[in-house]
């Protein structure tokens, strides 16, 4: 009988089918001792990504797939494989291969451990050694300083897509397109704590970008507003449950 997965690794494809088969290979060997699914969500590609899902499902158990009919942009597909994660954790990692997956033990770690665990709301990966273009470097660095100047979340990098998290924190978050950017920002705002993971970056196995840099800073403003508005909007009374009367003794 199949163990029933801790953790769940959610990974988000659009046209990558020159990494993904590999990268699910990866993600096998590096969650080998962790009981674990994969779902792939794919995005609306129209490349041969589905194709090569299918044939590593073929291989085994522990491979999932949903897809879109239509692109609906990252965050919408990992909300799609969170809702229907089997997994207490949540594992997310960009499916172009630039995360590479034997960090994933490291990014779960504090997660796994009971001790440390109680208040952790996400493990954010910090990519060290960019292997990008100096214009996306350059951008990325300027958008996480203003992003972080009205945030204040303490985070150099939240665009790194390799992240760990409990579902069921996730779950209390708000919902809006590009969340996956802002959130530090947003578990913070619900009472819990980022811990952060300085991870390594690879270079694209093939494909490419899926957003310019123009794309990324013409939502960014709208969304980061909006991500400072339901910060300041926010309010965690401290609920206390109270026990009914007892009865009186005759």
């Amino acid at each position: 009988m199949t163990a029933a997965p801790v953790v769940s690794v959610v990974l988000p494809a659009r046209n990558e089918d020159a990494a993904i088969a590999q990268l699910l290979s990866d993600i096998k060997a590096a969650l080998a001792q962790v009981p674990h699914e994969i779902i792939v969500v794919d995005d609306g590609s129209t490349d041969g990504t589905v194709p090569a899902v299918l044939a590593c499902m073929a291989q085994g158990p522990g491979l999932r797939l949903l897809r879109h009919a239509a692109s609906c942009g990252q965050s919408a597909a990992l909300r799609s494989g969170i809702l229907v994660a089997q997994g207490r954790l949540i594992a997310t990692l960009d499916a172009d291969g630039q995360n590479p997956a034997s960090e994933l033990p490291r990014v779960l770690q504090p997660l796994l451990d009971a001790a440390a665990a109680a208040d952790i709301g996400l493990v954010q990966g910090q990519r060290q050694r960019r292997q990008d273009t100096w214009t996306r470097k350059a951008a990325s660095r300027i958008a996480n300083g203003i992003r972080n100047a009205l945030l204040r979340d303490g985070v150099r990098d939240s665009g790194c897509g390799m992240k760990a998290f409990p579902r069921a924190v996730y779950l209390t978050l708000p919902f809006f397109d590009h969340i996956h950017r802002f959130m530090p920002a947003m578990v913070q705002r619900e009472g819990f704590r980022v811990v952060v993971v300085d991870v390594s970056h690879a270079e694209r196995l093939g494909g490419r970008s899926n957003y310019s840099n123009l794309q990324r800073a013409l939502v960014g403003i709208v969304d980061l507003l909006g991500a400072a508005w339901l910060i300041r909007r926010r309010r965690r009374p401290a609920a206390t449950e109270v026990e009914p009367p007892s009865s009186a003794t005759p």
